[in-house]
C-alpha cells in the first residue's frame, strides 16, 4: 500500500478539452433562469399555471435583490391569465363607513401583476388611513390578482404582519386593520376581494422557522430550491454555465471575457465550490469577481492577467491577518518545525475563519503526543480543557478505537497517552486532524520519529481509512507559505485524503513549486500510507521487506515488555516457602 505523489496536472481542473468553447465564447447568447434552474422553474410553473390549491410557495435561496428580481422576471411571462381587480372605496350614505364598489378603475385597482420586496413595512403592504380620513392603498392593492415575492426575513422579524398577510391571503379578503391597540380605526372599512399568490424566499434557517411556527402552511405550500452550484463534466454543461456568465455580463454592462480568461475564471470558480466538477451559480459572487477583473481589462476584454491581478489585489488587501499569523511562526513565537525528525510531534493543518473577515486562512498547527505507563487512557487535552468541540472529540474516539482494534491486544493496554494542539488558545473543532493525531500517537508508541517537512490533514474511520475534509486548498497553501518563506528543501509537502483530489485548485505558487519538484502532495487512502511516508518505516506486516520490523510490531513488543516485566528476585528466606 504505497501512496503515489500527485503531479502538477492533478492540482487544477483540466480544461484543455474546452479550448474551442473559449475561442467561440463571443457568439454565446445569454441564458435564462429556466435553463439553469430547471427543477426550481418547474415548481414555479406548477405554482402559477396549475391553479394550485395553495396560494403559498417557499423558495430556498439567498434573499438579495438580484435573486428576487430574477424570480420575478422568470414568473412574469407566466402571468398572462391574471385577472386585474378594479374597484374603489366610497363613503356610505350616512358617512359612518367606507364601502367597496367593484368595477371602478381607481388607485385601489390592480396596477401590476407581480412585485418583489426585500423589506416592507405593514403600512406599505396593507395601506393605511390618514388622520384626515383619507385611505392610502398598499402594495397588496396594486398587485391584487397577481404574485407577491417577499423575503422571509421581512416576515420573520415582523410576526404580526406575517400572520395578517397569511390570514388575508387564505380568506381572500384584504382587510383594514389597526396597527396597534392604541391607534384604532377611526371608521369602519369594508374588506375588498383579494387574490394574491405569495412566494416567500429565504435561507434554510429562516424556512426552518416557518416550518416550526407555521407547520400547516409550510407542509401545504409548494417548495422550490435555487441550486447554488451546477455539475459539469462535458461541453454542453460548461457551455450552459458560460451562457449564464454572459447574462451577468450583459445585465451589468461588463466587458466580454477573452478566450484566455475563461480557464482562469473557471479555475477560480471551481475553487470557490471546492470541487473541480462544480461551477457556482452564486450571482453575487460571480458579479463581484467579474467587476473586480474588469478594472484590469485590456482592449475591452477580461483576460487571464486581469483575473489574476484582481485576485492578487483582493488577497493583498485582505492579507493583514495572514501576514501576522505567518510572522508569528517565522519569528518563532509559534513553534512550527519544517525540517528535521521528532518523536511524538506532527504538523497538522487547520483552516481559520475569523469573525468579520472574508477569507478562510490555512495555517499549520503543532500537535504533540506523550506516552507513559498508565491505565490505557488516551487523554484529549483540548476536551479536558473544554476547548475541544464535539466533532473533534468524536474524531479522537474513532482514532483510539481504530488503534485498539488494529493492535488486537489480548492484555490490558499499559500506556496512557496525552495529545494536544500546542499553542492553541481557542476552541478546536472538526475531525480533520484525526489522521494527524493518529499518526503522532503511533509515533509516540513506536518511538519512531516523524518527518517535520510533511504536514497532514484528513479524518479517519474505525478501520483506518482516510476520509475527506474541507478547506484542502487553503490548508496546503498555508503550510507551503511557511516552507517557502523559510526556504524550500525539496522534500517538503502535504499528505491529504485521496478523496480530496477532486477538490484541488491550488494557487500558482504551489502549482509552480510542485511542477519544479520543490513541493509535494501525497494523497492517501489509509493511515498505513500516511505513517509510512512520515516515518519511512513500514506500518504492518504486509509492507515489510528485507526483514524490517514494522511499526505495529514495535508497539506490540513495547506493550508486551511493559505487561511482562522481569520477575523480581525474592529475599533468601522466602526461597524456603513453596
Amino acid at each position: 500500500m504505497i501512496s503515489q505523489e500527485l503531479t502538477w496536472q492533478g492540482l487544477t481542473p483540466d480544461l484543455t478539452p474546452y479550448q474551442a468553447n473559449f475561442i467561440s465564447s463571443d457568439t454565446l447568447s445569454p441564458t435564462i433562469l429556466p435553463e439553469i434552474q430547471p427543477r426550481l422553474f418547474d415548481s414555479i410553473e406548477r405554482f402559477i399555471n396549475e391553479n394550485a390549491r395553495t396560494p403559498f410557495m417557499f423558495i430556498k435561496s439567498d434573499e438579495n435583490e438580484s435573486y428576487l428580481q430574477a424570480f420575478a422576471d422568470s414568473i412574469r411571462p407566466l402571468l398572462s391569465k391574471c385577472t386585474p381587480i378594479n374597484g374603489d372605496y366610497q363613503l356610505s350614505e350616512n358617512k359612518d363607513a367606507f364601502e367597496w364598489r367593484a368595477g371602478i378603475n381607481s388607485r385601489f385597482s390592480t396596477q401590476t401583476n407581480i412585485a418583489y420586496r426585500h423589506w416592507i413595512e405593514p403600512e406599505q403592504l396593507f395601506g393605511y388611513i390618514t388622520p384626515s380620513m383619507r385611505l392610502v392603498p398598499g402594495l397588496l392593492h396594486h398587485i391584487n390578482g397577481g404574485v407577491l415575492i417577499i423575503s422571509a426575513s421581512a416576515l420573520v422579524s415582523q410576526p404580526l404582519m406575517c400572520q395578517r398577510l397569511q390570514h388575508m391571503i387564505s380568506r381572500r379578503q384584504l382587510e383594514w386593520l389597526p396597527f396597534s391597540d392604541s391607534h384604532p380605526l377611526q371608521i369602519e372599512i369594508e374588506p375588498q376581494p383579494l387574490d394574491v399568490k405569495l412566494i416567500i424566499v429565504g435561507d434554510r434557517l429562516e424556512l426552518e422557522e416557518f416550518e416550526y411556527n407555521h407547520a400547516s402552511l409550510f407542509d401545504n405550500a409548494i417548495y422550490g430550491e435555487y441550486e447554488p452550484v451546477m455539475f459539469f463534466d462535458n461541453e454542453e454543461q460548461l457551455t450552459l454555465w458560460m451562457r449564464y456568465i454572459k447574462s451577468i455580463i450583459v445585465a451589468n454592462q461588463l466587458p466580454e471575457i477573452a478566450p484566455d480568461g475563461w480557464p482562469t475564471f473557471i479555475t477560480q470558480a471551481t475553487r470557490f465550490c471546492e470541487d473541480k466538477f462544480n461551477l457556482p451559480l452564486d450571482t453575487l459572487w460571480l458579479t463581484r469577481r467579474l467587476v473586480d477583473a474588469s478594472h484590469y481589462q485590456s482592449s475591452n476584454t477580461i483576460g487571464h492577467e486581469a483575473f489574476n491581478e484582481a485576485i492578487e489585489n483582493r488577497l493583498w488587501r485582505h492579507s493583514f491577518l495572514s501576514e501576522r499569523t505567518q510572522d508569528d511562526i517565522l519569528q518563532e513565537q509559534v513553534f512550527i518545525k519544517t525540517e528535521g525528525d521528532v518523536i511524538g510531534q506532527i504538523n497538522g493543518l487547520s483552516v481559520l475563519q475569523y469573525p468579520g473577515h472574508p477569507e478562510a486562512l490555512g495555517e499549520p498547527s503543532r500537535i504533540t503526543c506523550v506516552v507513559h505507563l498508565g491505565d490505557g487512557e488516551f487523554i484529549d487535552v483540548e476536551r479536558k480543557a473544554e476547548l475541544g468541540g464535539n466533532i473533534h472529540a468524536k474524531g479522537m474516539m474513532i482514532m483510539q478505537a481504530y488503534l485498539n482494534y488494529e493492535l488486537k491486544l489480548d492484555q490490558p493496554q499499559p500506556f496512557s497517552a496525552s495529545i494536544v494542539f500546542e499553542q492553541s488558545y481557542g476552541e478546536v473543532d472538526g475531525d480533520s486532524a484525526s489522521l494527524a493525531e493518529l499518526c503522532v500517537l503511533i509515533s509516540a508508541l513506536a518511538l519512531q520519529p516523524i518527518d517535520q517537512q510533511i504536514a497532514v490533514t484528513g479524518a479517519v474511520d474505525q478501520f483506518g481509512f482516510v476520509q475527506p475534509i474541507g478547506g484542502v486548498n487553503e490548508k496546503i497553501e498555508g503550510f507551503y507559505d511557511i516552507c517557502a518563506k523559510r526556504g524550500l528543501t525539496g522534500n517538503q509537502g502535504v499528505i491529504i485524503p485521496m478523496s480530496n483530489v477532486r477538490h484541488l485548485s491550488v494557487n500558482n505558487a504551489v502549482l509552480d513549486s510542485v511542477k519544479e519538484g520543490q513541493f509535494h502532495i501525497w494523497p492517501v487512502e489509509h493511515v498505513a500510507q500516511a505513517i509510512t511516508l512520515l516515518t519511512q518505516q513500514p506500518y504492518f506486516e504486509q509492507q515489510v521487506e528485507d526483514d524490517n520490523v514494522h511499526l505495529l510490531a514495535l508497539i506490540q513488543e513495547r506493550i508486551n515488555q511493559a505487561n511482562s516485566p522481569e520477575k523480581p528476585k525474592f529475599p533468601w528466606f522466602q526461597k524456603w516457602f513453596g
